[in-house]
C-alpha cells in the first residue's frame, strides 16, 4: 500500500492506494485461483463462517475472499495463514521431468462405478476432465462406498489426489 500526498492550500490529506498485482502468468494465475478454491472449499466443508476463519487466520474477512479468489496481490504469508487456520499444509515439490503424468487426460464414467454414481445429474455426460472427477469425489465423498471401490477406482482417485491436490483429499 502506498500513501499519496495532495497538497491542499495548507493541509496535506493522505489518501490510501491498494497495492498493484505483480504480472502473472496464465499458469501462475490459473495455480493461484485452484489454491483459493480449494481453500474455501476446506471452509466450507468444515462449515467456517469467513469471519471465523479470518480471525483464526490473524486477517480480515476482506483479504480472506482475496485469497479464496486468488489473487495474486495478497502476500504469501495470507495464503499459508489460511491454510493452516484451516488445517491444510503447503508443499513444494520439485517437478520430476522422469515421470509422466499418471492421470488420463478424460475421465471416462464408465470405468469407475463410484464415480459414476457421484455424477447422476451430468445427463448425457460419458467423459469428465479429472478436475471435475476430483471435485466429484471431494464434495460427495460421504456417499462412497470405500469398501466396494475398484483397485482402478482407487488407483484413480490416489492419482487425483497426487497430482491435482497437493496430496491431500479434502473431506
Amino acid at each position: 500500500m502506498f500513501l499519496i500526498l495532495f497538497g491542499g492550500s495548507s493541509m496535506y490529506r493522505m489518501r490510501s492506494v491498494p497495492a498493484k498485482s505483480p504480472p502473472t502468468s496464465p499458469v501462475v494465475t490459473t495455480q493461484l485461483e485452484a489454491l483459493g478454491r480449494r481453500i474455501r472449499s476446506r471452509r466450507e466443508q468444515q462449515k467456517v463462517s469467513a469471519t471465523d476463519a479470518a480471525e483464526a487466520a490473524g486477517m480480515s474477512r476482506v483479504t480472506l475472499h482475496r485469497v479464496e479468489r486468488g489473487e495474486p496481490s495478497v502476500t504469501m504469508g495470507a495464503y499459508l495463514s489460511a491454510m493452516s487456520a484451516l488445517g491444510l499444509h503447503f508443499d513444494v515439490r520439485e517437478p520430476d521431468s522422469r515421470r509422466a503424468s499418471a492421470l488420463p487426460k478424460v475421465v471416462r464414467l464408465e470405468d469407475y462405478p463410484a464415480l459414476k454414481q457421484l455424477a447422476w445429474q451430468l445427463q448425457g455426460v460419458g467423459e469428465i476432465t479429472p478436475r471435475q472427477a476430483l471435485d466429484l469425489y471431494e464434495r460427495n465423498w460421504r456417499h462412497v462406498d470405500r469398501e466396494h471401490l475398484t483397485l482402478r477406482e482407487r488407483w484413480l482417485i490416489q492419482a487425483l489426489v497426487d497430482e491435482l491436490g497437493g496430496g491431500w483429499l479434502l473431506v
